[in-house]
């Protein structure tokens, strides 16, 4: 038992002295790595300063910024103008929009409901229903249905009556959509006009004819024309739009008015 007891701590003594001596062999090796990597890193030359950054190109301008850009270029006191034309063409529009879409009805299902009244005979039941819709279909019903006692001829001459004053009220503020319309573009040419005046006044003061000077001059002479384009092409668009909306509400207060007329005529309210 001895015997084993000693061969086994004097085992345990070389392997501890051989990783001692493994360790310190591997110190050594890395201390010497590290001394040659040294002197190879001081024995290489120094590498050259790296070349200086090229300065990145400016970012494109973007759309806000151009239009902004070119409005100030183009003076003020002309594009300012132009611009008050822009809002207030927008505005007119905006409201035209809003109101011919309240004055749309549905004609068909309106129709339905008054044919459903005079067929029960109660004249006063078809009033409150007209009365109670909104839009100038129902108006116009209302009138004819209000002299239907009259005679049917009355009521085709009421209904004609008053769906002019309908039509007119529709067609309310196109006048001035067209007026900014024609003004817009001429108020560019106007300022393109000027423009050109002040910039051959610089090229007669200046004495000679510099290209950036007539450049310069005729660009932004040319700016309050391409605004006043710009403005009367978008005026434009809502302005057909406009237009069409009209058309198909007036093909409906026509084509509905003969329909209440049949109606009429079909139950005896109003005799010829």
């Amino acid at each position: 038992m001895k015997k084993l007891l000693t061969l086994f701590m004097a085992c345990s003594m070389i392997l501890l002295l051989s990783g001692n001596f493994i360790y310190a062999q591997d110190g050594d090796a890395e201390a010497s790595s590290d001394t040659t990597a040294t002197e190879e890193v001081a024995s290489e030359p120094e590498p050259a300063p790296a070349p200086e950054p090229e300065p990145e190109p400016e970012e494109e301008a973007t759309t806000q910024e151009l239009v902004k850009r070119y409005f100030i270029e183009g003076d003020w006191r002309f594009m300012g103008i132009v611009l008050f034309c822009l809002i207030l063409g927008l505005a007119i529009c905006i409201e035209r929009i809003i109101s011919l879409n309240l004055a749309s009805t549905n004609a068909n299902r309106l129709l339905k409901k008054v044919e459903g009244a005079l067929q029960d005979n109660d004249l006063d039941r078809a009033k409150e229903i007209c009365r109670s819709t909104r839009g100038p279909v129902a108006d116009i019903f209302y009138q004819g249905l209000d002299r239907a006692d009259d005679g049917i001829d009355i009521v085709e001459k009421s209904i004609v009556s008053y769906g002019s004053v309908q039509m007119g009220r529709l067609e309310r503020g196109l006048v001035w959509i067209g007026l900014l319309i024609a003004l817009a573009p001429m108020l560019g040419f106007m300022g393109t006009v000027i423009g050109m005046i002040f910039a051959f006044d610089s090229i007669e003061k200046a004495g000679d004819i510099s290209p950036s000077l007539v450049a310069g001059g005729i660009k932004v002479a040319l700016l309050t024309t391409v605004f006043g384009l710009i403005v009367a092409i978008i005026l434009q668009i809502f302005y057909n739009y406009i237009v069409s909306k009209i058309d198909s509400i007036v093909n409906t207060m026509e084509d509905a008015s003969i329909s209440l007329v049949d109606l009429l005529v079909k139950y005896n309210v109003a005799k010829r």
